[in-house]
C-alpha cells in the first residue's frame, strides 16, 4: 500500500493512448542509448592504414582529501553499514562522494521528519517517505529541475510526461522514487509486491493443491499444522498478521486484491465506469474479516498479532514457525531470505511463495503488478542544509552509471563475482554464500539502496542490472523446495506462482501516490485520516470479536461516522485530473 514497486508509469506513446486500462500483452521499450552506450567511430588515417578508436578518457580517482562526506536519512528501517566498507570506499574514491546512511528507529517517519522540521536541522539527503510534503512546505528540499537537465542519468530515469507528475504546487520537482525502474529489457523474476503467503513445505505436505480462495488456503494451513504443531521445538504460528502503525496495511487492504483489483492502494478503480469505489465497505470485505475472525477463534492466527512490533513479527517469521501471512515482499523477505540461508531453514522448505486469492474460485485478479509503477508522492531529495547541492546532484547522476551501479549491486569483479568468455556475469556458490553473510555486508557492500537504481538490462546489453534479475543467479540461489514447488505448479518464477492477468494499467495508476500525500487541509484529506486511525483501531477487535457480526456493525458505525464519502469525492476528482491527462 505504501512503498510497493516505485517505477514509471507508461512510457510516452502510451500517456496519450488510452483512459482505460486494456488487457494486452507486455510491450517493453528500450530508452534510447545514451552516449557512452553508443558506437565509437573509428579514425582512418589519410592513406586508408588501420583503424583506431579514439582512446578512452581516463577517469579521475579522488584523493581522501578531496572527498565529499554526505549524509543521508532514510525514513524506513534498514542496517547501517561499517565505517570504511570496502565498496563504499572505491565508490567514494571514483565519485568524491561518501555517504553517511541513517535509518529510522524507534519512531515512524512523520515524527522523525517533524523532529528535523521544528529544529530546522536536516541531512544533505533525505527520503522522507509519506513526511516528504511536509518538508516540501517546510521549503527544506532543493528543486531538481535544472539538474534533470543538466545529467542525462538523471533526466532518462522517466519521460518528460512522467517526470511532470512529480511537480509540486509552485510547479517544481523535489524528489524521485528510485524503485524499480527498468532499464532495457524487463527481466522481472520477482513478485515484490502484496500477496498471501504460505512456506513451501505446506504445500509440498499437501500434495501441492490448487490454492484460489481464502478457504483453500486456511485449510491447507490448519490440516499441516494439526499434525506439525512445532518446528526445530518451537511451536507453529499457522498464520500472523503485522498490523503496527502504517504497515497495517498487511491486514485492511486485501479485500480489493481479492475482488480482482490492481493495488490502487486505498480505493478501487472501476475502469469501466471510471469510478471509485471504497473497498473497505463491500461485500467482499466483510466476508474477508469474518474468515479472519473464523480462524482466530479457531486458534489459526497469532494470538499476538494485534499488538506485536514490526521487529517482533520479523523475529518470528526468522524462526521459520509462521506458516503463512499476506505482506508485500518488500516489507519482509529481503530479510527473510538471508536468515533462512544463514540457518539452513531454506533447505528445510521455510521459504514463501506467493498466492493470488480471489473472492471466487475461477476469478482474474491483478496481484501482481506487470511492468513499472510510478509512485510520485516520496522519494530521493536534497534538503536545503547541503553546502553543495551541485556536487550532491552529481552524486545521485553518479550512482546511475554502469561501473557504479555494478559495483553496488554485483561488488567486485573477481571478489563478488566472475565472468564468462561470453561476458556474462555469475558467481560461484562461496560468492552466493557470502553475500548472505550479515558480518560481510556491513563490511563489504554498498548498495546505496534508496539512491537512484535500475533494474532491468545493463548497458551492455547482456546482464541484468541486479543479480536477482541474473537469469543463472536466479535459478542457482533457489533452495531445492522452491525449485520443486516452481515445478509441481508449472512455474518458472514468483510471478508464474500469482497467476495475474497481464494488463496495462490507465495513466491514474497507482491512487495510492495521491492519498499518500493527501494533508488535513481539505475535508477528504481529514476523512482519510480519521478513516485510518478507526480502522487501525478496530479492525483487530473485529478479528479477535467473539461475536463477527456486532463486532463488524459497530465498526462500520465507526467508520461511516468518518465522512468517507469527502475522501472518496477527492480521489474521484483525482482519478478525472489524471485521467484527462491521457487525452
Amino acid at each position: 500500500m505504501k512503498l510497493k514497486k516505485i517505477t514509471a508509469l507508461l512510457l510516452g506513446t502510451v500517456l496519450t493512448a488510452s483512459m482505460l486500462t486494456g488487457c494486452n500483452e507486455k510491450t517493453d521499450v528500450k530508452p534510447d542509448a545514451p552516449a557512452d552506450q553508443q558506437e565509437v567511430e573509428t579514425q582512418t588515417g589519410d592513406e586508408g592504414g588501420e583503424e583506431v578508436a579514439p582512446a578512452a578518457e581516463e577517469k579521475k580517482e579522488y584523493a581522501e582529501d578531496e572527498i565529499t562526506d554526505f549524509t543521508c536519512f532514510i525514513g524506513m528501517p534498514g542496517s547501517e553499514i561499517n565505517d570504511g566498507n570496502e565498496i563504499q570506499e572505491i565508490i567514494a574514491k571514483k565519485t568524491g562522494v561518501r555517504v553517511k546512511e541513517t535509518w529510522l528507529t524507534g519512531q515512524t517517519a512523520e515524527e522523525a521528519v517533524g523532529t528535523m522540521i521544528a529544529a530546522g536541522e536536516y541531512p544533505d539527503f533525505i527520503n522522507g517517505g509519506d513526511a516528504s510534503v511536509s518538508l516540501y512546505e517546510a521549503d527544506a528540499l532543493v528543486a531538481w529541475d535544472d539538474y534533470i537537465e543538466q545529467y542525462p542519468n538523471i533526466k532518462e530515469m522517466y519521460s518528460d510526461a512522467e517526470w511532470d507528475m512529480f511537480r509540486q504546487e509552485d510547479g517544481k520537482i523535489y524528489w524521485a522514487n528510485v524503485f524499480t525502474n527498468s532499464y532495457g529489457e524487463n527481466r522481472e523474476t520477482g513478485h515484490n509486491d502484496e500477496a498471501f503467503w504460505i512456506q513451501c513445505r505446506v504445500l509440498e505436505w499437501a500434495g501441492y493443491p490448487k490454492v484460489e480462495t481464502l478457504d483453500d488456503y486456511f485449510d491447507v494451513l490448519e490440516n499441516f499444522y494439526a499434525e506439525n504443531p512445532t518446528f526445530e521445538g518451537n511451536p507453529v504460528i499457522p498464520y500472523t498478521i503485522l498490523c503496527e502503525d502504517w504497515r497495517y496495511f498487511c491486514l485492511e487492504n486485501a479485500p480489493e486484491f481479492l475482488d480482482g483489483y490492481p493495488n490502487d492502494g486505498s480505493v478501487i478503480v472501476d475502469v469501466d465506469n471510471m469510478k471509485i469505489v471504497d473497498y473497505n465497505t463491500t461485500p467482499t470485505a466483510k466476508m474477508y474479516f469474518g474468515k479472519l475472525n473464523e480462524e482466530y477463534n479457531k486458534g489459526m492466527i497469532d494470538k499476538e498479532f494485534a499488538t506485536q512490533t514490526y521487529d517482533e513479527y520479523i523475529a518470528k517469521l526468522s524462526t521459520g514457525c509462521v506458516l503463512g501471512m499476506c505482506d508485500q515482499n518488500w516489507d519482509f523477505n529481503y530479510t527473510i531470505t538471508d536468515v533462512f540461508a544463514q540457518q539452513g531453514y531454506d533447505k528445510l522448505g521455510c521459504s514463501y511463495v506467493p498466492l493470488g486469492l480471489t473472492a471466487e474460485p475461477g476469478m482474474e485478479q491483478q496481484w501482481h503488478s506487470y511492468g513499472d509503477t510510478l509512485n510520485n508522492s516520496s522519494g530521493i531529495a536534497v534538503t536545503t542544509a547541503c553546502e553543495d547541492p551541485d556536487l550532491a546532484f552529481k552524486f545521485l547522476s553518479d550512482c546511475l552509471d554502469q561501473e557504479i551501479h555494478d559495483l553496488r549491486y554485483w561488488g567486485v569483479e573477481g571478489v563478488d563475482y566472475l565472468v564468462d568468455d561470453d561476458g556474462m556475469y555469475y558467481r560461484t556458490e562461496e560468492m552466493r554464500k557470502q553475500a548472505t553473510d550479515d558480518q560481510w555486508k556491513a563490511n563489504h557492500v554498498c548498495t546505496y539502496s534508496y539512491f537512484p537504481q535500475w533494474l532491468g538490462t545493463s548497458k551492455d546489453g547482456k546482464n541484468a542490472m541486479q543479480p536477482s534479475q541474473q537469469t543463472s543467479e536466479f535459478f542457482a540461489t533457489l533452495p531445492e523446495p522452491i525449485v520443486k514447488c516452481f515445478e509441481a505448479y508449472g512455474a518458472e518464477n514468483y510471478p508464474d506462482m500469482i497467476h495475474s492477468k497481464v494488463c496495462e494499467t490507465g495513466i491514474w495508476y497507482p491512487m495510492y501516490s495521491y492519498s499518500n500525500a493527501m494533508t488535513t487541509d481539505t475535508p477528504g484529506g481529514v476523512a482519510w485520516t480519521k478513516m485510518g486511525e478507526t480502522k487501525h483501531k478496530w479492525l483487530p477487535k473485529v478479528v479477535m470479536g467473539n461475536d463477527f457480526e456486532a463486532s463488524w456493525s459497530e465498526y462500520m458505525d465507526a467508520y461511516n461516522a468518518c465522512k468517507p464519502e469527502d475522501f472518496l469525492a477527492e480521489m474521484q476528482e483525482e482519478l478525472e485530473r489524471r485521467a484527462a491527462t491521457a487525452e
